[in-house]
């Protein structure tokens, strides 16, 4: 993060590539800080669209659990367009934090790996769900090397999104 003088509104915080003002940045953290435990968290969904949206409806029904702490809106992007990844920038600017699911496929998965670039940016947090018990999820190409997989269970699905990590 470095600050910036250019933009000729005074000065911007600057984070990977995208400049960002003061008060959207303070006014996020005061969000991410009031949301606590009051209210359930708002999760965007990174996940391999041709092999893993199985996956991705199995997580939207765990949202739905009465103890969920969380909660998804289905934000995928279905179709192919100019602007997905603005769209895609702008459905995880809106999130609390970022779950990439990680499947056999999810290394060779553009359009995740562009995702998880832009929580990284965006400084959304994020964390990678191992896909399917007994394998080994793929990590985006995107993720650093600290990234951890983690098993997919309720108990640590709520521990995750809770920022157990």
């Amino acid at each position: 993060m470095t600050q910036d003088t250019s933009c000729g509104h005074g000065p911007s915080v600057q984070i990977g590539q995208t400049a960002v003002s003061p008060e959207h940045y303070d006014a996020r953290q005061q969000h991410i800080e009031s949301v606590g435990s009051a209210m359930p968290k708002r999760v965007f969904v990174s996940f391999d669209y041709d092999y893993d949206k199985t996956l991705k409806d199995f997580l939207i029904g765990q949202a739905k659990n009465p103890d969920s702490p969380f909660e998804i809106h289905d934000w995928s992007i279905k179709e192919a367009s100019p602007d997905w990844r603005q769209k895609a920038r702008a459905r995880i600017r809106a999130s609390d934090v970022v779950i990439v699911i990680c499947g056999e496929h999810t290394d060779e998965a553009v359009g995740v790996a562009i995702e998880v670039r832009i929580a990284q940016e965006e400084l959304i947090e994020y964390f990678l769900l191992n896909g399917y018990s007994g394998k080994n999820g793929k990590k985006p190409t995107t993720a650093r090397a600290t990234d951890k997989v983690y098993q997919w269970t309720w108990e640590n699905l709520k521990l995750l999104v809770g920022g157990a990590r």
